[in-house]
């Protein structure tokens, strides 16, 4: 990341002031310099403070003139240094052993021509020391920035798979919600419908026959508004959980009887084959499933079979599959209440979770037919 225009003006003032304690130092050193190597400490820090602000667009070739310039002055030093861990913090290793191989270099050189403080095999090393030192701090700052930066961008993935998870769980919500709406409500509905079809067709009926239907009409919308109020309730409740809450729970096949009557009520012709020892047996699990089949499957003769009958045939034993069949004669008419197509899709899912499989189709003989097997386990 290359620095801000106040962050390289405040880089260059501080080198500036670097380059000016130097030239003190190599003023007041013994023996003193002459004029003519003073004058050269002069112009490598002026050369040495112009070329700072140019490191950021030549790092590598930025860092190697400051380190050349040590060659001529013990000025270039801090600049050099300071270019090398700039360098050594944001480029590949292998450049910054080669621009701090180079610095050394022109160290020793100036240690040629200039004096020095200590012999030159000791000059060697501790410059070797030093700039050691420089390119290792700024390859583990660089090091570390990297380590920053892919914590950071696996940060931003963790989000984004989160946000993206709650998205999915919120549209599996939603569907959930949606599949259980239409088998509430679709049943209740098309039972309306119906007591809504016998009052208008049948104007001229007994006084008794137009009361009763006007009472299931009213105890169906009724009931429809419950079980709204209770799905709402109890969707997002855990299917294992005991149940501590109010709410009614959810219908398995042991209401299948009491469903089978509702329908026989409202003037269906209905042909049950009911082959299980025990519906109150069946896990609440597939049993809801089976349930959901058959109130569908009867939703759908309502709408599309008119009066014809409805063969209902429910079969099975712990160990084995659980088997539901339903169905009814293919209606010539257009269906008596409209229908959003979702119910067969949403059984398919149902069905889908509880490991079963479904089936569903006109036959030869110009029958639909309704067909779910579901995994009764022992």
């Amino acid at each position: 990341m290359a620095p801000s225009g106040r962050g390289m003006a405040a880089a260059v003032v501080v080198l500036a002031a670097l380059v000016a304690l130097a030239l003190y130092g190599e003023w007041n050193s013994e023996p003193r310099p002459s004029l003519a190597l003073l004058a050269i400490d002069i112009a490598v820090g002026v050369l040495g403070c112009i070329a700072v602000p140019l490191l950021p667009r030549f790092p590598a070739a930025g860092a190697a003139a400051l380190g050349a310039l040590s060659a001529a002055s013990a000025v270039a030093t801090p600049l050099a240094g300071t270019a090398l861990l700039w360098l050594a913090s944001r480029l590949r290793l292998p450049v910054a052993v080669a621009v701090g191989a180079l610095g050394v270099i022109a160290q020793m050189i100036r240690g040629l021509w200039r004096p020095i403080p200590m012999p030159l095999e000791w000059w060697f090393a501790f410059y070797l020391a030093i700039y050691a030192a420089i390119v290792g701090w700024g390859a583990m700052t660089r090091a570390r920035r990297a380590v920053m930066v892919a914590l950071h961008e696996r940060a931003l993935r963790a989000e984004a798979d989160q946000a993206r998870r709650e998205d999915d769980a919120r549209r599996a919500e939603r569907t959930r919600i949606a599949r259980e709406m239409h088998d509430v409500l679709a049943h209740r509905l098309s039972l309306l419908a119906a007591f809504a079809g016998a009052l208008e067709y049948r104007p001229g009926a007994p006084p008794e026959q137009l009361s009763r239907a006007a009472t299931e009409i009213r105890t169906a919308a009724r009931q429809a508004l419950e079980e709204l109020r209770e799905v709402i309730g109890v969707l997002r409740d855990d299917d294992t959980t005991d149940g501590g809450g109010t709410e009614r729970p959810q219908p398995t096949l042991a209401d299948l009887p009491h469903l089978i009557q509702e329908s026989r009520d409202a003037g269906m012709a209905l042909h049950v084959d009911d082959r299980v020892a025990d519906l109150a047996a069946v896990p609440a699990g597939i049993g809801r499933a089976a349930y959901r089949i058959v109130q569908e499957a009867l939703t759908n003769a309502r709408k599309h079979a008119g009066d014809q009958p409805v063969r209902i045939a429910v079969s099975g034993a712990p160990g084995g599959r659980l088997v539901v069949d339903v169905r009814n004669p293919v209606g010539d008419g257009p269906p008596t209440a409209p229908g959003s197509g979702s119910g067969i899709i949403g059984l398919t899912e149902r069905v889908g979770l509880a490991g079963g499989d479904l089936e569903h189709g006109v036959t030869s003989a110009g029958e639909f037919r309704l067909r779910a097997s579901l995994p009764w386990n022992a």
